[in-house]
């Protein structure tokens, strides 16, 4: 299996080069050159499986000789070990057909954790077998932050960097990461929106010569290993609410978009899924894409959900170099005119060929505690705001297709947004045990400017120190 740039000039890699090459070096993203699709029967006997088998039977297509089977399965244990809940990824009925799949039994609280916890020992695995160290570098809007530091914490063969946009995510959020206190993490607070954190990120691995000085690496959903752990869970639900047999549909809360790819990629591997819903918050570039096929930068606001507060959604390239027949020259030039001017569009038959699989919706924040609190009063369930906008999308459906099968994605757990449960239930949702004392731990973290050679100055002072 080798894998090829959404840009079409990178050089092709193994599975194994891509996981630790992150961007590709035409700035593109790696997707598979092919895209392995599995017979009906093939799907069926994928039921029944522990979560770690289904682990390997997903990804062993993707993976080809770099990785064996026995290894994938002890990875795949060693990272939902902590998980806890014995069904890794469990699915709560809420009406007829509508269930919710809980991705916040890992360690950090949300669904983040599925990718991170088998990326952070997999690129253990593979470093330790070249004698390699890499320096990971990343942007999260709240939740990919923390959980790419629980995986990578401790480990001699990195040190991660992570930057969030200063005084933009929620107080659980930022103490998550900045309580760690492991000489390999290192948190910065950017003075400005998680797309600039974005930006910056990519304009280090943009520079060819700090990016090999310093063997950069990345974490965020650019790194196609994080999609295809993600996949997994989509599998799981869908096998245990009957497929191949059964078709269903996906209602995602998504900003970047690597979620709902994640899904896509499910579809095209043969997964029954008729429909995908793309949930949005006020942010809302994606809702307006698939409504229109231009897709149009604002600026970032504020939310309720604010992991979700995202214009520019980096993921998205994946699916516009398959919406173009992997056209790499094609691609590059509708991400040149979206970088220069914030906008681009598509055919109106191309956005009638997306519109067969996806459809979105947007919720504000008002609508959202509304989304929380009817939720709290027909079923019990507490869900966070994140949780609460795939919801909407996910009611769209059912009241248009009241006989399909439809699993909303609860992305974060409700204690790490207290005030916002609180203000639409009247109830307050606790941490965990584990996290109980989260409020009162130190915390390290270094606030930096919105400026690339601040941020590549902090990282050149760190990495030095080993």
């Amino acid at each position: 299996m080798l894998y090829t740039s959404t840009r079409g000039l990178a050089p092709k890699l193994s599975f194994a080069d891509v996981v630790l090459t992150g961007l590709a070096s035409d700035g593109g993203l790696y997707v598979p050159e092919t895209f392995p699709t599995l017979t009906p029967s093939q799907i069926k006997a994928m039921r029944g499986l522990e979560y770690t088998d289904l682990v390997v039977a997903v990804m062993t297509p993707f993976v080809g000789n770099d990785i064996d089977q026995s290894t994938l399965k002890r990875l795949a244990i060693e990272a939902y070990f902590p998980f806890r809940h014995q069904a890794i990824a469990p699915l709560k009925q809420l009406d007829k057909n509508l269930w919710l799949m809980e991705l916040f039994h890992g360690p950090t609280l949300a669904f983040k954790d599925y990718a991170l916890q088998f990326l952070g020992r997999l690129f253990d695995h593979l470093l330790l077998q070249r004698g390699q160290r890499i320096t990971i570098v990343g942007a999260t809007s709240g939740d990919t932050g923390s959980a790419a530091i629980e995986a990578c914490r401790d480990k001699d063969t990195m040190d991660i960097f992570i930057l969030h946009p200063h005084g933009r995510t929620s107080d659980i959020q930022r103490r998550q990461m900045t309580t760690v206190l492991s000489s390999n993490v290192h948190n910065i607070a950017v003075e400005g929106t998680f797309d600039d954190c974005q930006d910056i990120v990519k304009a280090l691995f943009n520079d060819a010569a700090f990016r090999v000085q310093h063997n950069l690496s990345a974490v965020n959903s650019i790194n196609w290993a994080r999609i295809l752990a993600q996949v997994v869970y989509y599998f799981w639900a869908a096998l245990h609410l009957g497929a191949p047999e059964r078709e269903v549909a996906f209602a995602v809360p998504t900003g970047n978009f690597g979620n709902v790819f994640a899904a896509y990629v499910a579809r095209k591997m043969g997964l029954p899924i008729t429909l995908l819903g793309v949930a949005s918050n006020r942010n809302d570039i994606l809702t307006r894409f698939f409504a229109t096929g231009t897709m149009q930068t604002t600026a970032v606001e504020a939310s309720l959900s604010p992991s979700m507060d995202i214009q520019v959604s980096s993921n998205f390239e994946r699916l516009l170099f398959d919406l173009y027949n992997s056209d790499g020259l094609k691609t590059a030039q509708a991400m040149q005119a979206f970088r220069q001017t914030g906008k681009f569009s598509v055919s109106t038959s191309e956005l009638a060929l997306l519109q067969q699989t996806f459809v979105a919706h947007r919720l504000n924040d008002l609508e959202t505690k509304r989304m929380i609190a009817d939720t709290y009063h027909r079923t019990g369930e507490l869900i966070d705001p994140h949780t609460a906008v795939g919801l909407s999308v996910a009611r769209q459906i059912q009241a248009q297709h009241p006989e399909l099968a439809i699993i909303s994605l609860a992305c974060a757990h409700p204690a790490k947004f207290p005030d916002t449960v609180l203000a639409a239930t009247g109830i307050t949702s606790p941490l965990p045990d584990f996290l109980a004392d989260l409020l009162q731990r130190e915390e390290r973290v270094t606030v930096c400017k919105n400026n690339v050679d601040d941020v590549k100055a902090f990282i050149q002072r760190h990495v030095a120190l080993h």
